[in-house]
C-alpha cells in the first residue's frame, strides 16, 4: 500500500448515532402511508439513501404515492425529531479521532447516504465543518450504497488515489460499497450497529482507540 492521505467517513453510526431518530421518522412515515415494515426488512435498508429505500417501499407495497412524496414525509418527521432531541451526541471517541487525523495532516471527507440538509444539521450542531474538506451526500448521486459511486467521488474530492484512502463504515451496504470501490475499509462494530456484516472489511474495530493515526499507519507503507 502507498501513503495514507485521506479518511472517508460515513456519518450515521460512525460520527453520530442518528439511527434512532431515523427509525422514529421512518415509522411515522410508514404509519402515515399505511404500511407495516418488518424489523428484518428495515435492517436491510441500513446505509442506503432515503430515496432508494422509498423506491423499494413503493414497489413492494404498490403505493399510490411517488417515492419522492415518501422522502418528503420522512424528512418532515426527521427534522421535527432532530430539533427536539437533546440527547443526540457524537459517538464516544470520534471527536478525538477526527482531531488526531487532522493533526497528522490527513484530508477528511464525509461520504454519507444522509441528505445534505441532515449532514449540515449534524455538522453545524457539533461544529465539525472546520475539520472536513468535503461533504458528499448519497441523496445527490445516481447510485446508492452498496454501489461504490460515493466513495469513488469522495476519493476524488480528497484529491487522493483509492489506495491512499481509508473508509470508516458501520453498515453492510457501506462496507460493500468501500470494497467495490477498492478502498481499504475499517468496519466499525459498535453497540449501535446491530445485524451488520463486517466480513468484507479489511479490519474491524469496536473502539476508536484501535484506529488512531499511529495504529492505522501500520497498514500502510
Amino acid at each position: 500500500m502507498s501513503k495514507l492521505k485521506a479518511i472517508l467517513f460515513d456519518m450515521d453510526g460512525v460520527i453520530v448515532d442518528t439511527e434512532p431518530l431515523h427509525q422514529k421518522a421512518y415509522h411515522r412515515m410508514f404509519g402515515e402511508v399505511g404500511i407495516q415494515v418488518s424489523n428484518e426488512l428495515y435492517r436491510s435498508f441500513t446505509g442506503q439513501s432515503t430515496l432508494n429505500i422509498c423506491k423499494q417501499l413503493c414497489d413492494r407495497y404498490e403505493l399510490a404515492q411517488a417515492p419522492e412524496e415518501l422522502v418528503d414525509i420522512k424528512r418532515k418527521y426527521f427534522k421535527l425529531i432532530f430539533t427536539k432531541d437533546d440527547d443526540l451526541q457524537l459517538l464516544d471517541g470520534v471527536l478525538s479521532l477526527i482531531q488526531d487525523y487532522k493533526a497528522n495532516g490527513l484530508t477528511l471527507i464525509v461520504a454519507s447516504s444522509a441528505s445534505m440538509p441532515n449532514i449540515n444539521r449534524v455538522f453545524d450542531r457539533f461544529d465539525l465543518n472546520r475539520y472536513f474538506s468535503g461533504k458528499l451526500s448519497g441523496a445527490d448521486l445516481k447510485e446508492s450504497k452498496p454501489h461504490p459511486e460515493i466513495f469513488i467521488k469522495a476519493a476524488q474530492a480528497a484529491n487522493a488515489n483509492k489506495n491512499e484512502c481509508v473508509v470508516i463504515e458501520d453498515s453492510t451496504n457501506g462496507i460493500k460499497a468501500a470494497h467495490a470501490a477498492g478502498i481499504f475499509c475499517v468496519g466499525y462494530d459498535s453497540k449501535h450497529s446491530t445485524g451488520q456484516d463486517y466480513s468484507l472489511a479489511n479490519i474491524v474495530a469496536n473502539d476508536y482507540e484501535q484506529i488512531r493515526y499511529n495504529q492505522l499507519m501500520r497498514h500502510f507503507i
